[in-house]
């Protein structure tokens, strides 16, 4: 899974918004929400939910059910949830905080935005495009009018607002708003804050994404050379920006600066965070997908297994990253030829993804491509087809009938058509497929 640093913005904690009403029972749970942070920060999601529970209990016992503090811990807790995959639990407590805050602090308090923003970041995950737009222009607009256009919390909305166009390929209308939240934040907080390295981070990958490498790669490097000075070279998020700039180098074949990026990368996630976080795994699945790249398949292996065990260990077996995890190392069995040990990785993949993220996400089509892709390879013609058309029509509904993966998934389709002497089906798929292409973005 290439992970790159968190697009968007939340956060785990917001200060209490009115006073507790026991002075006790306040210390007690600024200490438990405190707790929580420090147990996600080390990757401990399990016992972080326990802890947030108990928050989410003190308040609602010492403030009653309706006190910002109390939407304070729904909204820690269903953070927990969302970080775990866990989208079911997760939407009814942000729904909840959301409420509350609303009737308790008014419609336009920076609060609720927050609460919106969340809301739409657990759609936004989910491959819900549709409602999360909304939530994210309302938070925009709250934040603008509370605090003023130039606020660093308004470049914090403009830069999830502009991650979800990117996500479904609506590039154009992503760049000016990466843009916007750049410059607010270099006015605001000065050229060399961490906040400053997030926004050239994520236009770097607005440009990555479109192929525009010559463009991004002077930004990521700005970005780490933030990062190194502001929080010192060991810092876990230097390791995510030295991951993307070795991606960025490994999306043009160049394998060699790539590979003492990601080593360096894993090194310092594995003394800063212990050698069993998943940013760790990121690491390893990175490092192993470059020596996959040059066919050096007998050191990624190990790399890819390591990674799987942890993301298992931290997520659960059933969370989305476990299922990428899988899917990678089908991949490096189909690349050897070694296809009955790829099928039930790729099913695996494909089964979790769908009980975690809904049958029609974004993510459930590459799994069905990729599954296609080796009953294809294999001359299991008609066990790919369907699978194919599958994928097509989640990308159809999911991402609009222009976006760049429904290209790829139309030129599958062609590929099959015409290895099958089917070159009158393949045509016109391809015809489309380069129109698509041909769209400038």
């Amino acid at each position: 899974m290439n992970t790159r640093l968190a697009v968007l913005l939340t956060l785990l904690l917001l200060c209490a918004s009115a006073p507790s009403v026991h002075a006790q029972a306040g210390i007690e749970w600024e200490t438990l929400n405190q707790e929580v942070m420090s147990l996600h920060r080390a990757g401990k999601y399990e016992r972080a939910v326990v802890v947030a529970r108990k928050a989410l209990e003190v308040a609602e016992q010492n403030a009653g059910p309706d006190h910002p503090d109390v939407a304070t811990s729904l909204n820690n807790l269903a953070f927990l949830y969302d970080t775990q995959g866990q989208y079911a639990p997760a939407e009814p407590l942000y729904q909840r905080s959301l409420a509350i805050r609303e009737k308790a602090l008014g419609p336009d308090h920076p609060d609720v935005a927050q609460s919106l923003n969340n809301l739409a970041l657990l759609y936004q995950a989910q491959g819900q495009y549709a409602p999360a737009e909304p939530l994210y222009q309302r938070s925009l607009a709250i934040k603008e009018k509370a605090l003023g256009p130039d606020h660093p919390s308004v470049a914090t909305s403009l830069n999830n607002l502009a991650a979800l166009y990117r996500a479904q390929g609506q590039y154009a209308q992503a760049e000016p708003l990466y843009k916007r939240s750049l410059a607010i934040w270099e006015k605001a907080l000065g050229p060399d804050h961490p906040d400053v390295a997030l926004s050239l981070n994520n236009l770097a990958l607005l440009y990555q994404a479109q192929g525009q490498y010559a463009q991004a790669e002077p930004l990521y490097k700005r970005a780490l050379a933030i990062w190194e000075k502001a929080l010192g070279p060991d810092h876990p998020d230097v390791a995510t920006s030295l991951n993307n700039l070795a991606l960025l180098y490994q999306a043009q074949g160049q394998y060699a600066p790539a590979e003492p990026l990601y080593k360096r990368s894993l090194a310092i996630s594995e003394k800063a965070l212990g050698p069993d976080h998943p940013a760790v795994a990121t690491s390893l699945n990175n490092l192993a997908g470059l020596y996959k790249a040059q066919g050096e398949y007998a050191p990624a292996e190990p790399l890819y297994k390591r990674a799987l065990a942890i993301w298992e260990k931290a997520l659960g077996p059933d969370h989305p990253d476990v299922a990428t995890s899988l899917n990678n190392l089908a991949g490096l069995y189909q690349a050897q030829g070694e296809y009955a040990q790829a099928e039930p990785l790729y099913k695996r993949s494909l089964a979790i993804k769908e009980k975690a993220l809904g049958p029609d996400h974004p993510g459930v089509a590459l799994a069905l491509n990729n599954l296609a892709g080796l009953y294809e390879t294999q001359g299991q013609y008609a066990q790919a087809e369907p699978l194919y058309k599958r994928a097509l029509a989640i990308r159809e509904k999911a991402l609009g009938p222009d976006h760049p993966h429904v290209a790829q998934s139309l030129e599958n389709m062609a590929k099959l058509y015409r290895t099958m002497d089917r070159a009158k089906d393949a045509e016109p798929l391809q015809q489309r497929a380069k129109r698509i292409r041909a769209i400038k973005r």
